[in-house]
């Protein structure tokens, strides 16, 4: 176990160093692509980090013969979103109490945000995640034909990020970490640092997995109940390591946006390939986790919806995740 936890500390470690490479590197692949700060948050960057755990999804759903296999993936679809609408806007609030005095966002760290838009991505998401849901309670012939609307729900939340304006950009833009003396670095080198460490990220990210996985045998949980309750954390580790990085530079609708943007990735890419490769029949314990989920949206459309935002509203998000698992052990 010495070896495992100190796997996991040293995975950690590396995912937080990558994450510093890859906003550095995507922010600038926003700025040469033109495309906005927000949109350079909710499309390049949860799509970057938001990608790893959909081939994952793919590859357990798709081409494995094991049904235990199959029912995590359906858990990792579900999980996700779980992690994001909790944990991650959790540690955003948390870090703007930390940061807030510094960046000077005052005590209770209020911080200005594009709150109808915020708001309105959180209805997005709240209205293809219900209709997911629904969708695992009932089964028909045609199911897995619906997992194209999910495909196209995506690609419309695309259109709609990608021509949408983005406000005014925050903070100022670090030079590249491979060319830190270019002012106007190559759009190369740029690819090359965002592609390498989203790769370095996968890795990483699967090693930190698997070690998780190792402890849950260790705490006397379940292979299914690990996957569930401890495997989504890991998964959305890089985004919410984003978050953090972006929150420490002043950068908060940013992450904001990053979180948004991969939420509505989990919601839709990976549920596709559920339903096209599996029965998508959810568990009890998939829909406290749905329950879960849908509560916690509710209540960040409530404070997007009035246009300022605290670290303590965010933090408060993070309990549902301890209700999520007290919930998941009752009902197993």
């Amino acid at each position: 176990m010495i070896v495992t936890f100190a796997l996991l500390l040293a995975s950690a470690g590396v995912i937080y160093l990558s994450c510093e490479s890859f906003v550095n590197g995507v922010e600038w692949l926003g700025r040469r692509l033109e495309i906005s700060q927000t949109a350079t948050g909710t499309i390049l960057a949860a799509f970057g980090t938001a990608l790893p755990e959909s081939v994952v999804t793919l590859v357990a759903t798709a081409f494995s013969d094991h049904d235990a296999q199959k029912q995590i993936g359906i858990g990792a679809a579900l999980g996700g979103p779980l992690a994001l609408s909790t944990v991650a806007y959790a540690i955003v609030g948390v870090c703007l109490l930390i940061y807030g005095q510094r960046l000077g966002r005052g005590r209770r760290a209020f911080v200005e945000v594009d709150g109808s838009r915020l708001a309105r991505d959180q209805m997005w998401f709240l209205g293809i995640f219900v209709f997911k849901i629904a969708l695992g309670l009932v089964a028909f012939s045609i199911k897995p034909w619906l997992g194209w609307a999910f495909l196209a729900a995506y690609a419309g939340y695309f259109w709609t990020e990608m021509k949408g304006g983005g406000g005014d950009a925050e903070g100022e833009l670090e030079p590249l970490s491979i060319r830190p003396r270019d002012q106007t670095p190559h759009l190369g080198w740029i690819l090359l640092q965002t592609v390498a460490a989203t790769v370095v990220i996968f890795f990483a990210s699967r090693l930190f997995v698997g070690q998780l996985e190792a402890v849950g045998p260790w705490l006397g949980i379940s292979p299914q109940l690990t996957a569930l309750l401890l495997s989504p954390i890991a998964t959305e580790l890089p985004e919410t390591m984003n978050a953090l990085i972006w929150v420490r530079q002043g950068k908060e609708r940013l992450a904001l946006a990053n979180i948004s943007g991969a939420m509505m990735i989990q919601a839709t890419i990976p549920t596709a390939f559920g339903l096209f490769f599996t029965p998508w029949m959810l568990d009890a314990p998939l829909l406290v986790a749905a329950a879960v989920t849908s509560l916690s949206i509710c209540g960040l459309f409530l404070a997007f919806s009035r246009g300022a935002v605290g670290g303590l509203a965010l933090a408060q998000v993070g309990w549902l995740y301890g209700v999520f698992c007290l919930g998941a052990i009752a009902v197993r």
